[in-house]
């Protein structure tokens, strides 16, 4: 059975009924916007977020009509980034498919995420949900905060473990610790509950970005070279950052100096890349990771054993042996 299957096994008669009130969530009279949701739909990606919210409802009570309005909150939220943050990057694909911007340009891609905005606010102002949009709403503003982080701190590349911390648990882990919050949170589940839920989603959205720095350097494209895409995009991740931390002076002025001036020169991030992969660097986040992943389990055990609970167990182990 596939990893994605099997997490899903427990929760399918869930997931089936979310599809259907999602679509419903997403259409319009407009002609435009309903072709456009259409097209979302169809190419939707692993859905980890429902999947999330879904787990979390099931181990902390039971999915309720809350848990079906929470996921789509979520779903409706991270979406609209996806497409405001296609526009900003201006990126021509999404999950292998062409990006709403590519094909209907950024005027329609903005309108579009705003659009997706205004339903995350009806849906929750007509359902009453007003504790589940609050957080929602406090993932939007976190993953706003940390992208501008980013970007502030980018521009000298001075960035510490510390602050690289402060930017990922706002900008990746506030929004899979928000799954999990909400799932927890409409089961009806009590205070104590719903902060394991926020510190286990927490570990896990930790890990899963330290994943995909590793990824960085890992993975090769079509020149059998690993990417070096966040190097070239002048991003500073844990495993660059560790490396440059174990470095001597020089060598750390010339790396930084490599990355500032010639970020858009192959052969030159190349030479970064073999920096990182030789310094222990990519060693050391792998350590961070598994750390991340046994955190989420030792608060996952703290619950009754089902098959809900397995199931989870098995996000965190495909979150640091994914492979894209």
């Amino acid at each position: 059975m596939a990893t994605l299957d099997k997490i899903k096994q427990p929760i399918t008669a869930e997931m089936k009924a979310f599809d259907e009130k999602f679509k419903g969530y997403l259409s319009s009279n407009v002609p435009l916007v309903d072709r456009v949701m259409r097209y979302m739909v169809k190419r939707k990606g692993k859905q980890l977020r429902p999947i999330l919210v879904f787990l979390s409802a099931k181990i902390a009570g039971d999915v309720t009509e809350r848990a079906y309005i929470g996921a789509s909150l979520v779903e409706l939220m991270h979406t609209a980034t996806l497409v405001h943050d296609d526009v900003v990057d201006d990126a021509d694909q999404r999950r292998g498919f062409f990006s709403i911007n590519a094909l209907w340009k950024n005027k329609v891609a903005v309108l579009i995420g705003d659009y997706l905005l205004s339903k995350v606010l009806l849906l929750a102002v007509e359902t009453k949900q007003y504790e589940l949009l609050e957080h929602v709403s406090g993932a939007v503003k976190a993953m706003s905060e940390g992208e501008l982080l980013q970007i502030e701190k980018a521009r000298r590349l001075d960035i510490t473990e510390e602050v690289y911390y402060e930017i990922i648990q706002q900008k990746t882990a506030s929004l899979l610790e928000t799954c999990c919050v909400v799932g927890a949170a409409s089961s009806n589940a009590d205070t104590v509950t719903i902060e394991k839920f926020r510190q286990l989603g927490r570990a896990l959205g930790l890990a899963f970005q330290i994943k995909d720095d590793l990824f960085d350097f890992e993975k090769v494209n079509l020149t059998g070279k690993p990417a070096g895409i966040d190097i070239k995009e002048q991003k500073m991740t844990l495993p660059l950052i560790k490396a440059l931390q174990e470095t001597d002076a020089a060598n750390r002025k010339y790396i930084i100096k490599t990355i500032k001036k010639h970020h858009d020169r192959p052969k030159k991030v190349r030479e970064v890349v073999e920096f990182v992969r030789n310094s222990g660097g990519l060693e050391y986040a792998r350590s961070k990771m598994e750390q991340h992943i046994a955190d989420a389990k030792e608060i996952l055990y703290t619950f009754p054993q089902s098959p809900e609970r397995d199931a989870l167990e098995v996000v965190l182990d495909y979150t640091a042996k994914r492979k894209k």
